[in-house]
């Protein structure tokens, strides 16, 4: 018997290659013999680097950039792979993660770090970017990113702009001219999944802002100073990229990307899988055991454990999920070809204890699905 574990993680508990190894301990207590073939993956957010060199010969790597609190260094890390791709997560160096809720102003938050990433895997001689959008603190369009890869902002005296979403309101014009010249032979993919546009009721500001501490009057000042750098960037690249799906996320680096940097967008989980090998894993499979840390109607928005249903469903193989809680409309996720979904939690338990627990329930109810499967086989 095969069996593919192609969970994403378990925020705040679990990596996805740790949550991988807890099911397959706990489904090898029950089945001992079963072929067993680990795909942890991610959908382009956090967990994407790990979920990459899980199965991919590469390095992991770290560098100090600036985070997106200007004057907060954080230490970020991304991928080399051995064939010359470099994985990027834009949340490792601009991630709410490295805002504490009381610090967090959507106006001032940066991307350089992000730029900073890309500027490292370009030295590294990276020939291929895969730049995951996902958990961002920022709401700048994608301008600080840019800055650290040469791009100049001026405002009408000439003058650099500062950092922050805010401050493209008083944006003149875009100077390209010392912009990082390595960019132009290498294939860059975006893994993203959302389809808003930069401006406007479902744009960056209005949908993503007042998650990363943006009032109302805040979300409004942001919108009308990303319209302003729509404005300038469409003048100075002679094509409007604001409303391409995709442009708002992670607070509109999506924009930047899209329009300054030729990028091409893919669904995160599609992505991500492909680069690990799943639909290879999936032939002759007789089970796919998925998950994360929650299951709900809003996963089949992109999340990892329905794209992993659909690539399973195509390839014939049934598909059990996961999850350390099932929310409203998880029954929804049987349509997109996720059998049957189980949750962890053997009883009452707070959140705390749940997170600490996780890896033990993880293998117990692995364990308890292929004594499942084995009686169900010798009733056939």
């Amino acid at each position: 018997m095969k069996i593919v574990i192609a969970p994403d993680s378990f925020k705040e508990s679990l990596s996805a290659p740790e949550a991988a190894t807890a099911i397959a301990k706990g489904w090898r207590r029950a089945m001992p013999a079963a072929e067993i073939v680990l795909r942890p993956l991610a959908d382009g957010g956090e967990g994407t680097v790990d979920a990459v060199l899980a199965a991919r010969p590469g390095d992991r790597r770290e560098c100090r950039v600036r985070g997106p609190l200007v004057g907060h260094p954080v230490t970020a890390h991304w991928g080399l792979l051995d064939d010359g791709t470099a994985v990027i997560e834009m949340a490792a160096a601009s991630g709410l993660h490295w805002v504490s809720e009381r610090k967090r102003d959507a106006t001032r938050t940066t991307s350089y770090g992000t730029g900073e990433l890309i500027r490292a895997a370009l030295e590294a001689g990276a020939r291929k970017i895969i730049l995951g959008l996902g958990g961002s603190a920022t709401n700048d369009a994608g301008m600080g990113m840019l800055q650290a890869l040469g791009v100049r902002f001026l405002d009408v005296a000439g003058n650099e702009l500062g950092d922050g979403g805010a401050v493209l309101a008083d944006l003149a014009e875009i100077d390209l001219s010392g912009m990082e010249p390595r960019l132009l032979p290498v294939e860059i993919e975006v893994a993203a999944d959302v389809d808003n546009p930069l401006c406007g009721p479902r744009g960056a500001s209005a949908v993503f802002g007042p998650q990363k501490g943006a009032s109302a009057a805040q979300v409004e000042q942001l919108d009308v100073a990303l319209q302003r750098f729509a404005k300038v960037a469409a003048a100075t690249l002679g094509e409007d990229h604001s409303q391409f799906p995709g442009a708002g996320a992670a607070g509109g680096l999506g924009f930047a990307a899209r329009a300054f940097l030729k990028a091409r967008f893919r669904p995160g989980i599609e992505l991500v899988a492909e680069l690990s090998g799943l639909d290879e894993a999936l032939r002759g499979a007789d089970l796919v055991i998925t998950g994360e840390g929650r299951l709900d109607a809003q996963s089949l928005h992109g999340k990892t454990p329905v794209g992993v249903a659909r690539m399973a469903t195509a390839a014939g193989v049934p598909v059990i999920a996961l999850a350390g809680s099932l929310g409203e409309g998880y029954a929804q996720l049987r349509d997109a070809g996720i059998a049957a979904a189980f949750s962890l939690a053997p009883g009452p338990l707070s959140i705390a204890q749940a997170f600490a627990r996780a890896a033990q329930e993880l293998e117990a109810r692995a364990e308890e699905l292929a004594r499942f499967w084995l009686v169900a086989q010798a009733a056939r």
